[in-house]
């Protein structure tokens, strides 16, 4: 009888090693979407990060079997306030459809646009030496009208509309447009500002005239004003909280040889490689393929 129990539980010992470790009873998973570079559209060859470019890798991270939280490694200093917002929006969405825990993990910098992002998690941690805040909104341009009327240019300009050509970097500087600019961005700012304020509530400690200056802190000052919760790295905190056994897969956008394999031609010049059918891969082989890193991301 005692050979027979032994030889099962080799059986079973067998079996489990064919089964994905996230699938075996009692472990623990949290997905990790790491979010860098700046925010918004940089160039057509340099795309920063977007709500388009970040969503399908969100949903997967969220959607994934037996997952106990999210994590997010943030390492941006900040950009477009659409974008940065609506990815803000969307990880708050997913975290209440899915009932689960979000915690975020600032690396080098989570600043401005960066820090948006960073309030979606419901527990920030950081670096000592993270750069954190920059709760403002910044613009700027540059005056030419003296050298081009030095070089002999001749600016023409044809609009329709008093204020088209508000700024126009070859006119003289309009105190008027000047004072029309630093009014939206007053409004920019107030949004920011309730953003946080929502996100974080009772946690800041600091004043309004210290926090939402545009000013930024390392990581101990940016946890004694509350615009973090802890000083913490993520493997060392998960295994605190989920057990020294627990698994956190990336879950990122693919690259490198696989990508260029399965990709596909684009209407414009060249290829571009693309994965849209990957959220309807198996959750078992995508495990398999990410535990094997073939298409893990680990920069921006």
């Amino acid at each position: 009888m005692s050979e027979q129990t032994g030889d099962r539980r080799r059986w079973r010992d067998k079996l489990m090693e064919w089964i994905p470790a996230r699938l075996q009873p009692g472990t623990a998973v949290v997905p990790v979407v790491r979010l860098s570079g700046v925010i918004g559209s940089v160039t057509p060859l340099r795309p920063g990060m977007t709500l388009a470019g970040v969503a399908r890798t969100l949903e997967r991270a969220f959607g994934m079997k037996q997952a106990k939280a999210v994590a997010l490694v943030i390492n941006s200093p900040g950009g477009s306030p659409v974008q940065s917002r609506q990815i803000y929006t969307r990880i708050r969405q997913l975290a209440a459809e899915k009932k689960l825990p979000v915690l975020v993990f600032v690396e080098d910098v989570a600043a401005s646009g960066g820090y948006m992002i960073a309030c979606a998690g419901d527990e920030i941690f950081c670096d000592p030496s993270s750069i954190m805040g920059s709760i403002g909104v910044v613009g700027g341009s540059f005056g030419f009208q003296e050298l081009i009327r030095k070089i002999g240019v001749e600016r023409r300009l044809y609009t329709a509309g008093e204020h088209k050509a508000m700024l126009d970097p070859f006119l003289p500087e309009d105190p008027d447009d000047v004072a029309r600019v630093k009014a939206l961005q007053r409004e920019i700012h107030a949004i920011f500002i309730a953003l946080v304020k929502q996100s974080r509530g009772t946690r800041l400690k600091g004043a309004d005239e210290v926090l939402f200056t545009g000013e930024y802190w390392a990581g101990e000052t940016s946890v004694s004003l509350g615009l973090a919760d802890a000083i913490g790295d993520l493997r060392s905190t998960l295994r605190s909280r989920y057990g020294d056994k627990v698994l956190t897969p990336v879950v990122a956008p693919p690259t490198g040889l696989l990508s260029s394999l399965l990709g596909r031609k684009s209407a414009g010049a060249g290829t571009i490689a693309s994965l849209d059918g990957i959220a309807a891969w198996p959750d078992e082989l995508i495990s398999a393929l990410e535990s094997r890193a073939i298409w893990a991301k680990f920069g921006f």
